[in-house]
């Protein structure tokens, strides 16, 4: 059992509680407030002066594929051979070994979303895992966590010289047809379910764009330029798919279309230069306009072209672009749980959630703040 006691509580499901206390035991949280009486057997942290809140989440990231201090024997990132891969799982490349669930745990980060790159029109399979463990199969919390695709300059930069798609009509056709196909394969197994016909034979590819189809899973579009974003929300329409733009560089020039079509949005890397054309409108006020129209929306650091140390500062110049406070706070929380079908488990400090807990000298969003403790699944993992 472990107890929290004397620290500002941000639960991110309220208001804060000063000098108060969270209780954890067997790695779920059991109590958090003022005046909660403290077993003799638990083990306590005291945390006056402090900040207590939890563990952040990164919600798009490549930690664990993309090593970085290797080339070729640690980039597990895209598979070069195919544009569409829908079958390809991410938690057959993570490796727990990677010095980035180091910098992660340093930064604060208890939960990452990881998964291939955006070289393919369908990349494959997503997960959301824990910063800590020794093998992948304990640190997963969701999987699949989404159908990575992608749209716009990289999908044509590695395949446009060789096949297609060499355009970004081309770049939809292939994405409207590989989900055309997973439909006919799902109503065959539906035909062959209820009215006796021969089921197909399995295919792992349909299968798993499947689950998109069937709401299982939301498609996952790397976009950045509008005109990207806009046809990822045209294509979600025509196949009535749950759709979550990864990057949204240009979303601040079409905000209310995107509230209107009710997609929600991953926002970054913040702290990023203009390395390629579809990034040149990139903006500190991106999250700020999503949020003026309702857009729900997590932050990225797309580790490791941002380190995922580093997400608290993207948030912070986020604020910087006018993003208040708290919901720069939510979008590394309980916005980001939300956003990932997971706040029932993560993303806020109450009862019965997983005791992923940090505790910082001084807040978050400054960016001097230490990380001087990290609980994850009530573990001390720094401290």
């Amino acid at each position: 059992m472990l107890a929290i006691i004397n620290g500002t509580i941000l639960t991110m499901a309220g208001a804060p509680i000063p000098r108060g206390t969270v209780l954890a035991d067997n790695g779920k949280i059991l109590q958090v407030g003022q005046d909660i009486k403290v077993p003799v057997q638990a083990e306590i942290i005291d945390a006056t002066g402090k900040i207590v809140m939890p563990g952040l989440i990164d919600a798009h990231t490549h930690v664990g594929i993309m090593e970085e201090i290797y080339r070729i024997e640690g980039d597990d990132t895209n598979e070069t051979t195919d544009p569409v891969t829908p079958h390809l799982r991410a938690i057959d490349a993570v490796n727990p070994q990677d010095l980035g669930f180091q910098d992660a745990l340093a930064g604060g980060v208890t939960t990452v979303v990881t998964g291939p790159g955006s070289a393919n029109i369908v990349g494959g399979q997503m997960v959301a895992m824990k910063t800590h463990g020794t093998v992948v199969d304990e640190m997963i919390i969701r999987f699949p966590a989404g159908l990575k695709c992608a749209l716009g300059e990289n999908p044509k930069r590695v395949y446009g010289s060789k096949k297609m798609p060499a355009t970004r009509m081309a770049s939809a056709a292939l994405l409207r047809e590989t989900l055309a196909a997973a439909q006919i394969y799902l109503a065959k197994q539906e035909q062959a379910g209820t009215e006796g016909a021969k089921a197909p034979d399995r295919d792992l590819k349909l299968e798993a764009v499947g689950r998109v189809l069937k709401g299982e899973i939301p498609l996952r579009v790397h976009a950045h330029r509008a005109d990207d974003i806009m046809t990822a929300v045209r294509i979600a329409r025509e196949f009535n798919v749950d759709l979550v733009i990864e990057h949204c560089t240009e979303g601040h020039l079409i905000a209310p279309w995107l509230a209107k079509a009710g997609v929600k949005a991953v926002v970054g890397p913040i702290i990023s230069n203009r390395a390629k054309v579809e990034l040149m409108n990139r903006s500190l006020e991106t999250a700020m306009a999503l949020f003026r129209h309702g857009v729900p929306f997590a932050l990225m650091t797309d580790h490791p072209v941002v380190p995922v140390n580093y997400l608290s500062l993207s948030a912070a110049l986020a604020v910087k672009g006018g993003l208040p406070e708290e919901e720069a706070l939510k979008a590394l929380t309980i916005n980001a749980a939300k956003l990932l079908g997971l706040a029932n488990r993560i993303g806020s400090l109450e009862p019965g959630k997983d005791a992923d807990i940090i505790v910082l000298d001084r807040p978050l969003l400054d960016p001097r703040h230490r990380v001087e403790k990290v609980i994850v699944g009530g573990c001390q993992v720094i401290n």
